[in-house]
């Protein structure tokens, strides 16, 4: 999945689309917000921020006045379009790394193999990597064969409390030691399987 197409030609981003999402993220909740303490949120400079939030204006999905930045009805709902939710949950020991974000991708569950692949997509960010978490045949598991139900048992009870996680569904935890990377390896691995 793109969001943002990288220019062919010219200066590269030194910004990818999981930290487009994750503006629009943190713009969701309708508070405004500046520039600079969105790009501090996001972890990129303002500049490649300045790129992100002129790009969201000319598509409507954000509105920039001197007051600061919100989202628009047109943001709110290409983010909500999006099959990937933000989850605030932490697992622990079972994710590598000092911090943790999760994300629920829904409708993906074929396409997980082992998890490498999720694995990969966070180191290639900055992250210690990432941990996958599927549904299969009604257990919890971490591809390919980790029974978190069995092994776990509180962390996937939790799991299953707070997270209405389908079949078809899959959570995805970035870690890392710092913020920033765990947030963008989890959406980097999510986009990855579009």
């Amino acid at each position: 999945m793109k969001i943002i197409d990288v220019p062919q030609y010219g200066p590269r981003f030194r910004f990818g689309d999981a930290n487009v999402y994750w503006a629009l993220h943190l713009l969701s909740d309708g508070k405004r917000m500046g520039r600079k303490a969105l790009a501090d949120r996001v972890g990129i400079g303002e500049g490649s921020m300045r790129r992100i939030l002129d790009t969201l204006k000319d598509w409507e999905m954000v509105s920039i006045k001197q007051t600061g930045i919100t989202i628009t009805k047109t943001g709110s709902g290409f983010l909500n379009e999006i099959p990937v939710k933000i989850l605030d949950m932490d697992l622990g020991d079972v994710v590598i790394g000092k911090y943790q974000q999760a994300v629920k991708v829904c409708g993906v569950s074929s396409k997980i193999e082992n998890g490498m692949q999720q694995r990969d997509a966070g180191i290639r960010v900055g992250a210690s990597g990432c941990t996958t978490i599927i549904l299969r045949d009604g257990k919890l598991m971490m591809p390919p064969d980790w029974d978190l139900d069995k092994e776990r048992p509180e962390i996937a009870a939790k799991i299953r409390k707070d997270v209405g996680l389908g079949a078809d569904d899959i959570i995805i935890v970035g870690g890392a030691d710092d913020v920033h990377s765990s947030v963008n390896a989890a959406l980097a691995a999510a986009f990855e399987l579009f």
